[in-house]
């Protein structure tokens, strides 16, 4: 999938955005964990680079060099340590000691066929948005999109993927999106929650206009490393604090792209929010719009309660749950987001978010929330299968 130079790969075989999964999902072996359910689509499992030298073919000679000589070996956020337990389930990295998510044969084994997946998409954790040489940033993000296309997608019809992009530099962020964008099996931009400026700023126009017109989600989704402080009051002491403050986070891109006016002026813009839990999301909804009624004169274009934007626009993915896992609590928040269709199953594959008892309870819900949650709701957001 290396592009020629000064040419802009086209999708692999002609297809639309609107109609690029038509591709029929290869049935797995083992059952769903519910009788009930005819096919999940899991909105987050993770592939990973084992080492940048898996990008070298798709790299200009010049970067290669470069690569080959600093000893240059990648950004790294520091997302998942390798030694914290919740970075990898047991059993997920190769025998070779490659990274946990660096085998598509354990992604098969281990995430797509537990649960018969009919679609799985995936999101690459590489963060060329901490990359300061812009134009080397540029060029890691085409050549991972390259990777993922050659490594992941092409071999496995059931995956789908998500773009990595310098959101640094939104007008060549915009580039990538518009050269990968029509590919049947890309669905996703993806964005670390952390950002240098948050992302309802003006400063991302290019980049939502490229997402928009080339039909696809912006999925935000934990992690980061911008070099801000990663809590709203400085640097933490700890993994477990830095872990934990990644909630207030995503609130606080949350409130920038209501208030802001994003979803104004981009209304077929959608975004989905991933790995942040959800249970934050009732009361954010409902201060949100308390504070609205007061405010409003102070943000004009923001013409209905930040709830309706919110509830229009934006998707959270279930795992890791941050509500008890009794179906009570769970029915309680989506009772008090006002909207069954918001919550989208995801596994978070290799994580250890992943293989717990609580994985199955949306086959404990009521109908239509059980197919909803395992299945429709990312359907019709992602517009699978030819959706408006």
């Amino acid at each position: 999938m290396k592009p020629a130079e000064n040419e802009l790969p086209l999708s692999n075989d002609g297809h639309t955005a609107a109609d690029r999964d038509q591709t029929s999902s290869a049935p797995g072996k083992t059952p769903p964990p519910s009788a009930r359910t005819p096919s999940v689509i899991d909105c987050d499992i993770h592939n990973e680079l084992s080492t940048i030298d898996q990008l070298l073919p798709f790299l200009p000679d010049y970067w290669q060099e470069y690569i080959r000589i600093s000893g240059y070996p990648g950004p790294s956020g520091g997302d998942y340590p390798r030694g914290a337990p919740i970075s990898a389930r047991p059993g997920s990295q190769p025998q070779d000691g490659a990274a946990a998510g660096s085998s598509l044969e354990l992604v098969r084994k281990q995430a797509l066929a537990p649960f018969n997946t009919e679609i799985g998409i995936l999101n690459c954790a590489f963060r060329a948005q901490s990359v300061k040489q812009e134009d080397l940033a540029v060029d890691l993000a085409t050549a991972v999109n390259c990777w993922q296309i050659d490594e992941w997608l092409t071999p496995e019809p059931r995956l789908r993927g998500s773009l990595v992009v310098p959101s640094q530099a939104p007008a060549r962020a915009a580039r990538e999106i518009h050269r990968f964008g029509e590919h049947q099996q890309i669905v996703q931009v993806v964005l670390p929650v952390r950002s240098f400026i948050p992302y309802g700023n003006r400063f991302y126009d290019p980049f939502y206009a490229a997402a928009v017109e080339r039909d696809l989600v912006v999925g935000i989704h934990y992690g980061g490393s911008p070099g801000h402080p990663p809590s709203p009051v400085g640097w933490p002491s700890t993994y477990l604090e830095e872990y934990a403050n990644m909630a207030p986070v995503f609130q606080s891109q949350v409130i920038s792209l209501v208030a802001e006016g994003v979803f104004d002026r981009f209304p077929d813009l959608r975004i989905a929010l991933i790995e942040g839990g959800f249970a934050w999301m009732p009361a954010l909804m409902w201060r949100l719009d308390k504070e609205w009624k007061g405010l409003r004169s102070n943000v004009p274009w923001v013409r209905r309660p930040p709830s309706d934007y919110i509830r229009e626009h934006i998707r959270l993915t279930v795992q890791p749950i941050d509500t008890p896992p009794d179906p009570r609590y769970i029915l309680q928040a989506i009772e008090h987001m006002e909207s069954d269709t918001m919550l989208m199953f995801a596994t978070d594959y290799p994580h250890w978010h992943f293989d717990r008892d609580e994985d199955a309870w949306p086959a404990t819900l009521p109908e239509p929330l059980h197919a909803n949650i395992w299945s429709e709701n990312a359907r019709a957001f992602y517009r699978f299968n030819g959706g408006p």
